[in-house]
């Protein structure tokens, strides 16, 4: 898939997530990463699919996915399969934010 058309996926998602107070999305080499209260959750790839991070919340609202390779060398991650139903979809990746990692603070250049 090529830029155009993972920037018209990711349109339809944001439009999806749009009710998600904390939802964000950064642009990141052709394609995009996906955030919820500033913790990852998934992001559109390679496929140009929306991709979910495997937690049990996911898998609950999901059992029909299957996990992919989003990019050589990374985890493996689900394909999202409700994507079209918003409520779900917004209620999922709200479940999901306690399973998923905090974000790693950076230390500043030149700190000890």
């Amino acid at each position: 898939m090529g830029k155009r058309e993972n920037r018209e996926m990711m349109a339809y998602v944001a439009d999806q997530l749009s009710d998600l107070e904390d939802f964000r999305y950064i642009a990141m080499m052709g394609g995009y990463i996906c955030y919820y209260d500033d913790r990852i959750f998934g992001g559109i790839y390679e496929s140009g699919e929306l991709l979910i991070r495997d937690t049990e919340a996911a898998r609950r609202y999901m059992p029909d996915s299957h996990l992919v390779l989003p990019y050589e060398g990374a985890g493996e991650m689900l394909v999202c399969t409700i994507l079209d139903n918003r409520r779900e979809l917004q209620e999922m990746i709200r479940e999901m934010w306690q399973e998923l990692p905090a974000r790693k603070t950076r230390k500043k250049k030149g700190a000890a």
